[in-house]
C-alpha cells in the first residue's frame, strides 16, 4: 500500500491533458513534491510542481531526469503519443515511431526509476493503458497500449519482491485535446486521475476507468469477433 501524502512522485506529460489532472489531484492529496515533466518544461505551469525536461523517446534524457529526481517514490507513466498508423498502408517508420513513445519510452522510464524508489524504500508505479489494449481497432496504436498492458503485469511480479507495487490504468476517451475531435462520450481527466490514485493507494492491479472499459474487459472471454460486433452496434 502506498499512500499518496507525503510521497514524492514523477509525472510524465504532465503539462497538459490526463498528466496535468495528475500532478493537480496529487498536490490535492497531499503529495511532498511532484515532477511534472514535459519535453519543454517551460510548459509545465502549475505553481507548485516541480518542473523537468523530459522526451521519454530519448535514452539520455530519461537518464538525465532520473539523475535529478533522486527523491521520487511514486511514478506515474502518461505522456502518449498517437499515431495509428495502419499496420498494411502506413510507413513502417510510422509503427516504430508509436511504440517508441507507448512502449518503449515508458518501459525506459521505469528502468531508470526502479532503482530510485527502490533505494527510496519501495513504492509505486502506474502505467496509464487504454480501452484499446483489448480492441484492435486504432492500429498500431493499439497495438503499443497492448505491449504495455502485457510488460505492466510482467513488471508487477518482477517487482513485487523489491517493494514496488504496478497498476495499470485503463481509460476510454477523456476530455483532452488528444480527444477533441471525437463525437463521443469521454471522462473528465480529474475523474479518471482520482480513480488511479485511488488504484495506487489500494495497490490495485488494475484501474478500469469507465463504463466502456468495463463493458469491453468483461467482454474478452467472448473473443474478438463478438467484442468488435458489440462494440460496431
Amino acid at each position: 500500500m502506498t499512500a499518496i501524502a507525503g510521497a514524492t512522485v514523477l509525472v510524465t506529460g504532465g503539462s497538459r491533458g490526463l498528466g496535468r489532472a495528475f500532478v493537480d489531484a496529487l498536490y490535492e492529496r497531499g503529495a511532498k513534491k511532484v515532477y511534472a515533466t514535459a519535453r519543454d518544461p517551460r510548459s509545465i505551469t502549475h505553481p507548485d510542481a516541480v518542473a523537468l525536461a523530459l522526451e521519454t523517446t530519448d535514452p539520455a534524457s530519461v537518464a538525465a531526469a532520473a539523475e535529478q529526481a533522486q527523491d521520487v517514490t511514486v511514478l506515474i507513466n502518461s505522456a502518449a503519443g498517437l499515431v495509428k498508423a495502419s499496420f498494411l498502408d502506413s510507413p513502417a517508420e510510422d509503427v516504430r515511431r508509436e511504440f517508441e513513445a507507448n512502449f518503449f519510452g515508458p518501459l525506459d522510464v521505469v528502468r531508470a526509476f526502479v532503482p530510485v524508489i527502490e533505494r527510496n524504500g519501495g513504492g509505486h508505479i502506474l502505467n496509464v493503458h487504454s480501452v484499446l489494449s483489448w480492441i484492435a481497432v486504432a492500429g498500431s496504436y493499439s497495438a503499443t497500449k497492448a505491449a504495455l498492458w502485457s510488460a505492466t503485469n510482467s513488471l508487477r511480479l518482477d517487482l513485487a519482491p523489491r517493494g514496488i507495487g504496478v497498476t495499470g490504468l485503463h481509460v476510454g476517451y477523456i476530455d483532452t485535446d488528444m480527444a477533441a475531435a471525437v463525437d463521443a462520450p469521454k471522462s473528465s481527466p480529474l475523474s479518471v486521475a482520482a480513480q488511479a490514485l485511488d488504484g495506487i493507494e489500494s495497490d490495485a492491479d488494475e484501474v478500469l476507468a469507465d463504463e466502456l472499459t468495463r463493458r469491453v474487459k468483461a467482454g474478452l472471454s467472448a473473443g474478438p469477433a463478438a467484442l468488435h460486433a458489440g462494440l460496431a452496434g
